[in-house]
């Protein structure tokens, strides 16, 4: 078993450029509030608003740099609240996602799809992967350490070159298993 970083993520947007300019005005540019562990990404300033038929969510979080599809990811936690029934993808994988209204400073924009709660996952680098024996979209498990100690199985493995070793719990997952409900840290269990 090997000790690995998990960290809690909460609900959060990657928008277009196309999305942004429409919510923003054109040919905005998210302002970093702070870096995050992936490399290059960084939680913005900006926040959008999300209207269901349900209900709004307000003070959603940008995450950037923009990215070729809009993608909101929520807990399952939020999306009853909203009266929505999102499907359980990995990050990236929108086929069967749902939509919403979005709300910015400038303007809103209606997406169709885009709508998801995101499996856990563990990122790593080609390297790290090869060290830990690890393929991409392999299952692991990850225990959690403290008193509330849980072990999450079905840990979705995503390799990338600018991705660094963590795993990613969103915050029904984090609160229920880690101490202070942000980061800690866990043991690694892959099967032989």
């Amino acid at each position: 078993m090997s000790k690995i970083r998990i960290e809690v993520s909460a609900r959060h947007c990657h928008l277009s450029q196309s999305d942004l300019d429409k919510l923003f005005g054109v040919g905005y540019k998210l302002k970093p509030l702070k870096s995050i562990s992936q490399k290059g990404q960084f939680a913005a300033q900006e926040t959008i608003a999300i209207k269901t038929k349900g209900g709004q969510l307000d003070n959603v979080r940008i995450v950037g740099p923009v990215r070729d599809q809009t993608q909101i990811e929520l807990t399952l936690t939020v999306a009853r609240k909203l009266k929505i029934k999102p499907p359980l993808k990995i990050s990236g994988d929108l086929e069967g996602s749902i939509g919403a209204m979005l709300i910015g400073p400038k303007g809103q924009v209606k997406i169709k799809s885009g709508i998801i709660v995101t499996h856990r996952h563990l990122h790593c680098n080609p390297a790290q992967a090869k060290k830990l024996g690890l393929k991409n979209n392999q299952l692991v498990s990850v225990k959690t350490a403290g008193e509330r100690s849980v072990t999450f199985h079905n840990v979705v493995v995503r390799i990338r070159d600018d991705f660094d070793l963590s795993v990613h719990l969103d915050t029904d997952e984090g609160n229920a298993a880690m101490p202070d409900g942000v980061c800690g840290f866990g043991e690694l269990i892959t099967k032989k």
